[in-house]
């Protein structure tokens, strides 16, 4: 079983925490990865017990998106707030899924995640632009 502290490299995490605070940079929204080492339910029941693990649910606009890998298992979800969620189009998920799954059949996890997060980056920017009193709530950096 692999440990999600050995799934990615130095180069692969730096690559997606640098695409986190670039996705962060323009937007009031927040981005979370999360590792962990297998989910025994619905993989998007654990994204959601992750979440809230977190607090991601705890952002000021609720506007927190989470990708969510159970590495062992291979299962992967996104999950987004109910603020981003009303006011994306319905698919908007379905189709970054598809665009990090993309990456992930070929087993390029890490640029799978950068191309995903900086597509959410881009909605939640057009949606919730960042504000001169905006603060990062919540750690780039990949939990586990």
């Amino acid at each position: 079983m692999i440990n999600p502290k050995d799934f990615f490299s130095i180069e692969e995490k730096l690559l997606i925490e640098s695409a986190i605070a670039e996705a962060e940079l323009n937007t009031s929204g927040e981005i979370r990865v999360h590792l962990d080492k297998k989910c025994n339910k619905d993989v998007l029941d654990c994204a959601t017990d992750a979440f809230a693990l977190l607090k991601m649910h705890k952002t000021k606009e609720r506007n927190g998106v989470m990708f969510y890998l159970a590495i062992n298992q291979r299962k992967f979800a996104i999950l987004g707030d109910v603020g981003i969620n009303n006011k994306v189009p319905a698919d908007f998920w379905d189709n970054v899924r598809d665009l990090v799954l993309s990456h992930f059949k070929q087993n390029n996890f890490a640029l799978g995640l950068k191309e995903g997060i900086l597509l959410a980056g881009q909605k939640l920017k057009e949606h919730f632009p960042y504000k001169t009193d905006d603060k990062n709530e919540l750690s780039n950096s990949i939990s586990m």
